[in-house]
């Protein structure tokens, strides 16, 4: 599996490794960077922070990484693939609502779980889709994507995405809705949106190798939050629908 919806690996870059010997070999990488990302879903400021980068990947057996998560894949087909997905959900502390502290409800970070679909159609195009349920909350999320890596340029790996993501009204609501108290003290109107998509993101993603071992790791996500996340009074008097986050680490891989 490529790709976790941008909310949920809002802290991570997309994994990469230099190319092995042998396709189906088991990859190895850590390492660390950092990243600069909205202060919170539909913020207009961003802040900075060091974040951690691991990718274990099993081919036919699943993967774990600070990026996508856990995936266990029950299918290990040729084309096909699918099975047990989870990963974590960042929330959002007081810092980082800013002047929003206190006046809105802080969100404490949860587990989710749930499964996941992908076809291959050759080693550069996929396809895919992922649903996951909190295991602490009644939030659930969605996302669709498709994934190309690029021709490579050099010894440079890259590659496009373009992902869909959905939320369920509970989930819509623990985000982006805004309560009577919480709209009296903002000054605004209350919100209670319902379950529907909410952001569509376009990621470049690449591995710049410095050695046969080690490496930059980057990534670049544009976003765009519609529906009823965009309409938001949080994101439309004190955000942004526009989504940026950026990330840089340095990576060892065997």
């Amino acid at each position: 599996m490529r790709r976790s919806c941008p909310a949920i690996a809002a802290l991570l870059l997309a994994p990469f490794a230099a190319h092995a010997a042998d396709d189906d070999a088991p990859t190895y990488a850590f390492g660390a960077g950092a990243q600069r990302m909205p202060s919170w879903q539909g913020a207009k400021d961003q802040r900075t922070q060091a974040i951690p980068y691991v990718d274990i990947d099993l081919p036919g057996v699943g993967e774990l990484s600070t990026a996508d998560g856990l995936t266990l894949d029950a299918i290990g087909g040729e084309h096909w693939h699918g099975g047990v997905y989870g990963n974590w959900l960042w929330g959002r502390t007081r810092g980082d609502l800013g002047p929003l502290g206190g006046k809105v409800a802080s969100l404490s970070p949860r587990f989710q779980a749930g499964g996941y679909l992908e076809y291959a159609f050759d080693k550069r195009f996929s396809v895919g889709t992922h649903v996951a349920h909190d295991t602490d909350g009644a939030g659930g999320y969605a996302a669709v994507y498709a994934d190309y890596q690029l021709p490579d340029v050099w010894y440079i790996q890259h590659s496009l995405e373009v992902q869909v993501e959905g939320m369920n009204g509970p989930a819509m609501r623990r985000f982006f809705g805004v309560r009577p108290g919480e709209a009296a003290a903002l000054g605004t109107s209350t919100w209670r949106p319902g379950a529907g998509w909410q952001s569509a993101n376009v990621e470049y993603d690449a591995f710049v190798p410095t050695s046969q071992h080690t490496g930059f790791a980057l990534a670049v996500s544009y976003g765009r939050l519609f529906g009823n996340a965009g309409d938001s009074p949080l994101v439309r008097r004190f955000g942004s629908t526009r989504q940026v986050t950026e990330t840089l680490a340095f990576v060892y891989h065997f």
